[in-house]
Parts: C-alpha cells; structure tokens; sequence
C-alpha cells in the first residue's frame, strides 16, 4: 500500500509538468545550496530543530533564497519523529523571469507540520517525510512600494522520499562514508493557489560521511523543477534548476552528564 501511494503522488506531480510541456516557458539556473542542521536533544521524547539554507543562484555569486528553520521535535517512537515549527524565507530576483512578477524580493512566513517515518531493509536506510506548510508570502499590490503590503495565506503538502546506503561494511556507524537518494514534491492547495498546484520536485543525489554521531557531511547533486505560481504572456513557466548541495549535520545530545 505504500508502494502505490507513493507511486500515485510521484505520477500525479510529473504528469502535471507533461501536459503544460506544449504551453510552457523553460528557463533554467545553476544554482548552490549550501545548508546547515543542527538538533539539540533536551529529554528523552523532545528535541530543538535548528536550520539554515544559504541558497544560491549562479553556483556562489547571486542570491536565490534565505531560509531559517525552527522546530520542536518529538520523537513519538524508535521510528516516529514528528516536528513544529516556524520558517523565514527571502526570496530574490534571480534568473532570466524571477518568481516575483515586479522583479523584487519579498519576505514569506511559514508554519509547518511534519512526520517522519524511518525504517530498514536489509542495509539500506529508508525514511518518508510528510509535511504541511501554511505560508504567508509577501507580495505588493503596486509596483511603487518598497515592502510587501499584502501576506495571502497559502497552503502545501511535501513528501520525500529517501534511501541511504553505507559504502562500507553493513550499517551507518562512525566513519563511515554512504550513499544518499531522494525525491520530495510539492503540491499547493487552497482558495489562494495560482497556477502552481504542481508547486515543485527536487530530486537529490549525495555522497555523505558519518564521522561520528554528533557530525554528518553530505554534498552532491541537486536538480529542482519548479513551476511559477504566475504566468507570462499566458503561459506557464518552469524553472529547470542544476546544480550542488552541501549538507553539514550536527546532532547534539544535551542530555547526557559530562
């Protein structure tokens, strides 16, 4: 049963891009994403999420996208993880047709709730995200203004999908160097969603070393389809973005005794 749903949401989210494939306009970016993540244990069943994404446009040399991430997590069983929290995100000018249809940057306010399901087959590590997203994303109602004047509440569902393999020996433990793959799509909702129902997917491919429990590196490739919520001259515009990501993960348990 899980198989099918998953197969379902993947179907659903790529046919959307084949029937706009005659009507579209395609522009792509190569962009950097360069990221931190920090969890801080506090008990047994709770944890502080903490994260940064330093995103980038041209690989290094232009903004594309600030993103501050802040959570609570609770850990609901051995396999169970759920989290909420709170985002802040700019969003810049970047590319040939920006996101923005004044070309300016503007501000969004999140809300998210998530799930994340971990399991094991044989030597492989799998794990599916679940997240819902209320987003309050600034626009302007002229182009004179300077700041957003207006925050529509828009709403959105991610899943991801990700497997991990250790390159050396049978299971994830210190030293160890692995392989990483995952896929998460994007789907708005609501009263306010614009032509973007199909908002997104991100297809990512890492090569990662555990050198202990508290640090992760991961970097690799990114590939992110993203459809505007606006068109231009009555078409549909997606944006073919490649490029790299770079992942450094800190687990810190502060509940141990020194």
């Amino acid at each position: 049963m899980k198989i099918k749903i998953i197969v379902a949401v993947l179907f659903f989210g790529y046919s959307q891009i084949s029937l706009a494939q005659n009507s579209r306009l395609n522009t792509s970016n190569n962009i950097g994403w360069y990221n931190y993540f920090g969890t801080f244990k506090v008990s047994q069943k709770f944890g502080i999420h903490t994260e940064y994404q330093f995103r980038r446009n041209e690989i290094i040399t232009e903004w594309q996208q600030s993103l501050l991430r802040l959570g609570v997590n609770y850990q609901l069983n051995p396999k169970i993880q759920l989290r909420l929290g709170y985002a802040w995100i700019e969003t810049f000018p970047y590319g040939e047709i920006s996101i923005n249809g004044m070309g300016k940057d503007f501000t969004e306010h999140r809300l998210f709730q998530m799930a994340t399901i971990t399991d094991k087959v044989s030597i492989v590590d799998l794990s599916h995200r679940f997240m819902l997203e209320q987003r309050w994303v600034g626009r302007y109602s002229n182009a004179n203004l300077t700041s957003e004047d207006e925050f529509p509440l828009l709403h959105r569902f991610r899943y991801m999908f990700r497997l991990q393999v250790p390159l050396k020996g049978k299971e994830m433990k210190d030293k160890t160097p692995y392989l990483a793959i995952y896929d998460e799509i994007f789907i708005g909702f609501g009263k306010n969603v614009n032509e973007n129902i199909f908002d997104q997917n991100r297809i990512g491919v890492l090569f990662g070393y555990r050198f202990s429990p508290l640090v992760r590196i991961e970097a690799g490739y990114l590939n992110q389809i993203l459809q505007l919520g606006r068109e231009v001259n009555n078409r549909n515009v997606f944006q073919q973005n490649n490029g790299i990501i770079v992942n450094a993960n800190f687990n810190i348990d502060l509940t141990k005794k020194k």
